[in-house]
């Protein structure tokens, strides 16, 4: 191993430093935002691991001895540059994503779902709900006796485990016939 693969593997091996000091979650931004936008620390560290290990090979690669580290340097920074810019593109795309809300208890106003357990008129039951496509089992209260396979909507949340519901009006036309 010649002195500039050593050379190119110690600037590689900073890389992982810069990383894991973006994994503890600091946030440091370089550069001019111009350039499509700041040049990050996770992008710092892709392009110095590229640099420093694309380098390392090409210089060990390299059969002439006195030419290795320019060769290294340039194959380097060729690997480097695209790696960084990559690097930096996944990280703000992670960042940028848009998310679903989480669902709060507001969100099960105006959902429908079946009976579980018979509700009966100031007594507590079961009820079991989809929303989001998330299945979720609740206590319920109706002002009204409720069979199990009941169709249900939901017209309050006494509590984050606890709703208010009442027939569906498919229910009252099964019921009549």
């Amino acid at each position: 191993m010649g002195l500039a693969t050593l050379i190119f593997l110690i600037i590689g091996g900073f890389s992982v430093l810069f990383l894991l000091v973006a994994l503890l979650g600091s946030e440091v931004h370089l550069g001019h935002s111009d350039f499509g936008g700041w040049f990050s620390l996770p992008a710092l560290a892709g392009f110095t691991g590229a640099f420093g290990f694309g380098g390392a090979i090409a210089a060990e690669l390299t059969p002439g001895q006195g030419m290795d580290g320019l060769i290294g340097a340039v194959a380097g920074v060729a690997v480097a540059i695209p790696v960084g810019w990559l690097a930096g593109r996944l990280v703000r795309a992670a960042k940028d994503m848009k998310t679903d809300s989480t669902l709060t208890t507001g969100h099960l106003i105006g959902s429908t779902g079946t009976v579980l357990t018979p509700l009966a008129h100031g007594r507590y039951g079961e009820v079991r709900l989809e929303i989001g496509g998330q299945v979720m089992r609740l206590n319920a209260r109706s002002d009204q006796p409720l069979p199990r396979g009941a169709s249900i909507l939901v017209i309050d949340t006494v509590s984050p485990t606890c709703v208010q519901v009442e027939p569906t009006p498919q229910y009252f036309s099964k019921e009549g016939q």
